[in-house]
């Protein structure tokens, strides 16, 4: 762990909040009606909005370009439909990835009537635009579902990870009661940690769910969970 360095925290609350009824949304950063200047991303992240959606609810047939859009589900269950043919009920700790590219139509919805679905809608802007759309799924691989530290998406597909079309590492982390990891950050990148459930310590900062924090400066984080199970996503961004 790397003393001293500049850790710039983003608290729950201070996020933007809409609720729609069917659906009640945290945004990160700044999306549809909810405008900050000084949130607008983090490098090439650009949206991280924290979703639960009511049984029954979801959204409809919408289109998207040039963006990388992925869906982490957290509970419940998330129905997938888009023009290139995919249908799919994503399931919690699957990761679902969508290139929009040159232009994609897909809709969204709580297949079950009764029980509301949680889940992270992650945006980030492509390296190149224009790209032939696609969709792929992260699932953990057998016996490895509870792993600390899992690289999901990558530039280069390594580990077994899903890739994306920029130079973003992302990792999902599943931390135990008062287990830890860290990560170090090298020169000219820069670290967002979006904690999903649970609460952890990051050199010696206490984030609950829905807080993040930033770092942009080479160094090394020690993120352990507190007393209880927690699960953060970390970003690791040119």
């Amino acid at each position: 762990m790397t003393t001293n360095l500049k850790l710039n925290v983003r608290r729950a609350d201070e996020r933007g909040h809409a609720d729609h009824g069917w659906l009640d949304s945290w945004h990160t950063f700044s999306f549809a009606d909810y405008y900050d200047p000084a949130h607008m991303g983090f490098r090439s992240l650009r949206v991280i909005n924290d979703d639960r959606v009511a049984g029954g609810g979801g959204f409809p047939t919408h289109p998207h370009r040039d963006m990388e859009i992925f869906s982490y589900l957290l509970a419940g269950k998330l129905a997938h439909k888009d023009s290139m043919g995919n249908s799919r009920v994503l399931k919690p700790g699957e990761i679902q990835l969508m290139r929009a590219g040159s232009g994609v139509l897909h809709s969204e919805f709580n297949p079950s009537a009764t029980e509301p679905a949680h889940l992270l809608q992650i945006w980030i802007t492509p390296d190149t635009r224009g790209l032939t759309p696609a969709y792929t799924e992260w699932t953990p691989a057998v016996g490895r579902e509870s792993e600390i530290k899992t690289l999901v998406i990558s530039k280069d597909g390594r580990e077994g990870s899903a890739t994306i079309a920029q130079d973003a590492s992302i990792y999902l982390l599943k931390l135990q009661p008062g287990t830890k990891t860290q990560h170090e950050l090298v020169t000219d990148r820069g670290l967002w940690l979006h904690v999903a459930k649970g609460a952890v310590i990051v050199n010696g900062i206490t984030l609950a769910a829905g807080d993040a924090l930033s770092l942009e400066e080479p160094g090394e984080i020690e993120i352990t969970a507190t007393d209880e199970a927690s699960e953060a996503i970390l970003f690791d961004l040119k």
